[in-house]
């Protein structure tokens, strides 16, 4: 996960780096998202894609993404140094850096795709954050997006029964009024048009949004949660497919992906 600069130094932070809080959602959204990435790429080249996994937890994602990206140029990037230390054994290249405190250490431009899993929903500045990623973008680049879904189908029944929805949290400490038991620090919540709202607001042109299963569904209930994928609105998790619009910004990917700071690991 990556944090912002109004994120409490000890709290949330401390919650982050604690080795029990989950920091991968399945293979079956990162597989989804990683061949949205593949059709926007295309094959690799002479000149392959550098793309960012910002907020890249254990690099699990990584992992089951890279056949379909296989000569691209994976990034992963997170603060939590426990989490880089078990990426570096899915990933070859990995960097420290947040989306605070200067920004992420590397150059404006570089990046020809940023995938960014699982984390907008952990963020007290989710503006800040898709600036910084817009920062690094190349004009045109694209942002693969991922979040839970508030609205998802079973949300729906569960707030007209007066149950918490899935996903929300109101303690970091236990779970309170809802399904589930285990506390992973959702902080905002997306249904798919505040999503696509949002993304135009911060500078980028949504070009899809698709549904993808959750794996802590009861598993009687999963085919029709694979089913309801199909309507991107009522799904589990939410994909987005989203681009740059072009501003000028100059890097080139190569330079970024090389740049490191002090900080980097």
């Amino acid at each position: 996960m990556t944090s912002t600069s109004t994120t409490p130094r000890g709290g949330l932070r401390d919650f982050y780096e604690d080795p029990a809080v989950p920091v991968a959602s399945g293979d079956a959204r990162s597989l989804r998202q990683a061949r949205m990435l593949a059709e926007a790429l295309g094959p690799a080249g002479a000149d392959p894609s550098v793309v960012l996994d910002v907020g890249c937890g254990d690099g699990t994602a990584a992992r089951a993404a890279a056949p379909l990206l296989a000569g691209h140029r994976v990034v992963g990037v997170d603060w939590s140094q426990d989490a880089l230390r078990r990426a570096r054994t899915h990933m070859s290249d990995v960097i420290r850096g947040e989306l605070s405190d200067g920004g992420l250490p590397l150059s404006p431009g570089c990046a020809d795709a940023v995938l960014f899993s699982e984390v907008i929903e952990h963020l007290v500045d989710p503006d800040s954050a898709l600036d910084e990623l817009r920062r690094v973008l190349k004009p045109g680049g694209h942002l693969m997006l991922s979040t839970p879904n508030l609205a998802a189908w079973y949300n729906r029944a569960l707030l007209l029964a007066g149950v918490q929805p899935v996903f929300s949290e109101v303690s970091l400490r236990g779970i309170h009024g809802r399904p589930g038991s285990e506390v992973v620090g959702h902080l905002r919540l997306y249904t798919a048009r505040a999503l696509k709202e949002f993304l135009t607001a911060s500078g980028f042109d949504v070009v899809r949004v698709a549904g993808a299963p959750f794996h802590g569904v009861p598993k009687l209930l999963r085919p029709f949660d694979r089913l309801v994928c199909a309507a991107p609105s009522a799904a589990s998790i939410l994909l987005v497919h989203a681009r740059k619009r072009g501003d000028g910004a100059g890097g080139t990917a190569a330079d970024g992906a090389e740049h490191r700071t002090a900080g980097a690991a």
